[in-house]
């Protein structure tokens, strides 16, 4: 199991690059037949208030019977230290577990009476609370909301019994060899930051973490210039503002001292793990995942692809792509037997060199196709454009509309593509993780000259 990368800085937004689906030309909403350019045009504005005390809200209208609604903060594992590291993992199974004013069996009674779906997730640089229910049931929301990231009762019971969760899930997640090799690789090509630590935490933190790290975290990091309160759906503006007013406004937004978290830069470090995989990184090239999907789709057109299903290199693979505020990750997963690790390692390298120096108009043109589908893709649920719109305006101060984001994808040149994968993939160090019987993995110094060619 191993994958290939290498490192690039990036600069704007996300987009989720997972669709495997050609170019919809149009999409169906009942009966009517919407066109790719009347999808753009018909997406709502994304509008933004500010609250005195810093915090931001943020909302897009489409006049539905439900809406999602929820906070997104900038706190993740890239703030914690290597004594708090999985902290924020921590919180969020303790956050649903009772608040001062609504015991656990209260709150999830009061949940199940609006019909609604309450949730939270934790990343490297962002915490969300969200909660998915009927538009006339938002004010509720909005209140439950701010009860459970404001007045959490961390009760020590609790925190207790939660502690033997996240072990257990940590175990779980040993079990999951992709997630391994994603941690390890984070590990490796972050090595020495904060952004190389996994958003769970090791199993000694989950351990020793007490009831007072879990309040100096929240103490350090819920604060309101950094906090967004997002909705989609059928959701009036004006009335959310109101809401925000009358439940965050007295979220702290000042700092006890020179407390005041700033996040490290993280440096990128080619090198290996041999738990025995390697990426590559920039929201600017994440229409490149497409030109290397998996076998299992119609986009046999690849070299890679044909290589996988005629010749059987590996049972699957996958282009991913991380992103963060300031860098991302850009690579190749798979999953081989051992006695074909070494060809495949050599056709995907070989596959990143073809990027740097022979991409064609027709990559270029599909690779734009899958892209557009997967922007269209995310007009599908309230939940994911709720999502979108929170880590946005974490990251940029604004929510990118689509049509920026299309005008952006259009703008891309095979001669852009080569150039930029020159700067950054040609003759540079990847990071390189594997998990497994790996012994015919090529040494690493060997998979360091792979990355150009001599030519003559």
């Amino acid at each position: 199991m191993a994958a290939s990368v290498c490192r690039v800085g990036s600069t704007f937004g996300r987009v989720l690059a997972k669709t495997r689906s050609p170019i919809l030309l149009s999409l169906r909403r009942g009966q009517a037949s919407v066109s790719y350019a009347q999808s753009l045009a018909g997406v709502p504005e994304t509008q933004l208030t500010a609250l005195d005390n810093g915090l931001r809200v943020a909302s897009e209208d489409t006049g539905h019977a439900t809406c999602t609604v929820g906070l997104w903060i900038s706190a993740g594992s890239r703030y914690e230290s290597e004594k708090n590291n999985g902290a924020g993992f921590f919180l969020e199974h303790v956050a649903f577990k009772g608040t001062k004013k609504h015991p656990q069996t209260a709150l999830e009674q009061q949940v199940e009476a609006m019909g609604a779906h309450l949730s939270a997730y934790t990343s490297r640089e962002h915490t969300a609370y969200y909660m998915k229910t009927l538009s006339k049931d938002l004010p509720k929301a909005v209140e439950l909301l701010s009860d459970v990231v404001q007045s959490c009762s961390l009760n020590e019971a609790e925190i207790e019994q939660q502690r033997n969760v996240v072990l257990r899930e940590l175990e779980e997640v040993e079990g999951n060899l992709q997630e391994v090799c994603l941690d390890l690789l984070h590990a490796t090509a972050y090595q020495g930051t904060p952004l190389g630590q996994s958003v769970l935490g090791p199993s000694s933190s989950a351990r020793n973490l007490t009831r007072q790290d879990l309040v100096d975290y929240i103490n350090s990091h819920y604060k309101a210039p950094r906090m967004v309160l997002a909705a989609a759906g059928g959701v009036n503006h004006e009335e959310l503002v109101g809401l925000a007013k009358s439940h965050f406004s007295g979220v702290s937004f000042e700092y006890e001292g020179d407390a005041v978290p700033v996040l490290s830069p993280c440096r990128f470090t080619g090198s290996e793990v041999r738990h025995g995989f390697f990426f590559f990184s920039s929201l600017t090239q994440t229409l490149l995942i497409f030109l290397f999907q998996s076998p299992d789709t119609l986009h046999l057109s690849s070299r890679l692809a044909r290589l996988a299903v005629e010749d059987k290199l590996c049972h699957s693979f996958q282009a991913f792509h991380s992103a963060y505020s300031d860098t991302g990750l850009l690579g190749i997963y798979f999953v081989s037997d051992k006695h074909n690790i070494d060809d495949m390692m050599h056709w995907t390298q070989n596959a990143w060199m073809n990027l740097c120096t022979t991409v064609t108009e027709s990559d270029v043109t599909r690779a734009q196709n899958a892209l557009k589908a997967t922007l269209i893709g995310q007009l599908n649920g309230t939940t994911p454009i709720c999502d979108d719109i929170g880590r946005h305006i974490l990251n940029y101060g604004r929510r990118i509309p689509l049509a920026e984001w299309n005008a952006r994808i259009d703008a891309v040149t095979p001669r852009m593509v080569r150039d930029i994968c020159s700067k950054y993939i040609y003759d540079k160090c990847p990071a390189v993780a594997a998990v497994g019987p790996i012994e015919q993995l090529p040494d690493y110094n060997r998979m360091r000259s792979a990355m150009y060619w001599l030519r003559f």
